[in-house]
């Protein structure tokens, strides 16, 4: 970010700063969660992507060797064995910036959450 900017504006600014096979990645990951969940709001959030329904949802963000994908602790933990290949802590996932983006894996950790958001609002 440049100095002396407040921060990012919209999901397409944060894309735009970075180099071209990155903002591939980041667009696909954007395109996936998308897809799933059409009805949920883009925005800025924590000065990275973030899609929001019912409360925040699930957060992106780049680096110099991973996307880094925030898909929060109740969805990591649910899928803990498929994520055993990539580095990934309590509510953090790191897909290398050299492999292919697993999106069946992505489109089932957003559907869990969506799904946990649900449960959640019927409380």
């Amino acid at each position: 970010m440049e100095k002396g900017k407040k921060g990012f504006e919209s999901v397409d600014e944060y894309i735009g700063t970075f180099p071209s096979g990155v903002r591939k990645k980041l667009s696909e990951l954007r395109k996936i969660i998308r897809k799933e969940v059409p009805e949920a709001q883009e925005k800025i959030s924590y000065q990275i992507p973030t899609f929001f329904l019912n409360g925040n949802l699930v957060h992106f963000a780049a680096y110099a060797k991973h996307i880094g994908f925030y898909p929060a602790p109740g969805a990591t933990k649910a899928f803990q064995k498929k994520l055993a290949k990539y580095r990934h802590s309590k509510a953090t996932v790191r897909f290398p910036l050299d492999e292919p983006l697993p999106a069946g894996l992505i489109r089932q950790m957003v559907r869990f959450r969506v799904a946990e958001h649900t449960q959640k609002r019927k409380r």
